[in-house]
């Protein structure tokens, strides 16, 4: 099979493609014939080799997400997924950015009848984290919210859940006049550019105009010292929900920060057994994609490139120009 492979961290270059046998699916696994393969800006980090924990060793094939048809089912697993399309969440697999992917049971999902391979990647996995973000918030539908890095994978589909939701104001952080107005059409009332100096307080600016008490909700997902920072524009008792790190820089938030305005910081991030989050994102992909089925997600795809161009899908997502997901294909 087709497969790129990842000898030693570095720059995009470092991914190269190369014929590899295709893999058997062990106990409790089944094999994939992979027909999309989604990308994600984690793995430029593992490729770059600044993921700390992986890669775990190397060679190795990247990626986590695709969608495709299963073709074999290995022992312990029912036969009547044989032939299923499926969507898949490959932690724990053989690496998705392959013709063929091994992946646990547990980690695909069957798609709904006219769900493309292509939507179904772009909505599945970035979508069932906005949808468990959002209830982890338990919105009420009169909060002021702040999404960063609105325009990216989850990003786009939490400002379509929080509209869903009834949200009462929207702030939306993006990197670019093109992704600014990307997530004003996705539902944010205002936009804000991040890669601007002084943003949190820019921030803080809108949260408190006409009267505002602040932000209520925060989807922090930039990390570094922005994240203290943005404490400064929350509303007495808001909560913080940190998904995501893409200054590569912990969250400069201590305890001493939150108790003073009885603020809370929740952590929603975790791998297979590494507590309830892992599966809380499981357990939303059959609504998220039943959603997409009925037309009530609008899929978020930004580029689709042929797989041997997975250099290229990770030089486009260090860029960060894009608006949805870079998808591969075999």
């Amino acid at each position: 099979m087709r497969a790129i492979v990842l000898h030693r961290t570095g720059d995009p270059d470092v991914l190269q493609p190369a014929d590899l046998p295709a893999p058997e699916p062990g106990r409790g696994e089944v094999l994939v014939r992979t027909e999309a393969i989604g990308t994600h800006f984690a793995e430029t980090r593992l490729r770059a080799g600044t993921l700390p924990g992986m890669p775990a060793a190397l060679p190795a094939v990247p990626g986590f997400e695709a969608a495709g048809v299963v073709t074999a089912a290995g022992p312990d697993v029912d036969t009547a997924l044989v032939g299923a399309r499926v969507a898949a969440m490959a932690v724990g697999g053989s690496g998705s950015y392959a013709e063929y992917l091994t992946v646990p049971v547990s980690g695909v999902v069957r798609l709904p009848a006219g769900v493309s391979a292509l939507d179904a990647v772009a909505v599945a996995t970035p979508g069932a984290v906005a949808l468990a973000l959002v209830r982890t918030a338990r919105l009420t539908g009169t909060e002021q919210l702040l999404v960063e890095a609105a325009a990216g994978a989850v990003g786009g589909y939490l400002l379509q859940f929080a509209t869903e939701a009834g949200a009462g104001r929207i702030v939306a952080t993006a990197g670019t006049p093109a992704k600014r107005e990307h997530v004003l059409d996705l539902g944010a009332d205002v936009a804000v550019d991040h890669r601007q100096p002084g943003w949190p307080e820019r921030v803080a600016e809108l949260a408190r105009a006409d009267g505002r008490r602040g932000l209520d909700v925060v989807f922090e997902s930039i990390g570094g010292a922005s994240a203290g920072a943005l404490l400064a524009a929350m509303a007495p008792g808001g909560r913080i929900l940190l998904y995501g790190n893409l200054s590569d820089q912990p969250a400069a938030i201590g305890a001493g920060d939150l108790l003073p305005r009885g603020l809370t910081l929740i952590g929603c991030s975790g791998a297979p057994g590494d507590g309830a989050w892992y599966d809380t994102t499981l357990t939303a992909r059959d609504e998220v994609l039943e959603r997409l089925a009925r037309k009530q997600i609008r899929p978020l795809i930004d580029s689709v490139l042929p797989l041997a161009d997975a250099a290229e899908a990770h030089r486009r997502l260090e860029a960060g120009g894009n608006t949805g997901k870079i998808i591969l294909v075999p």
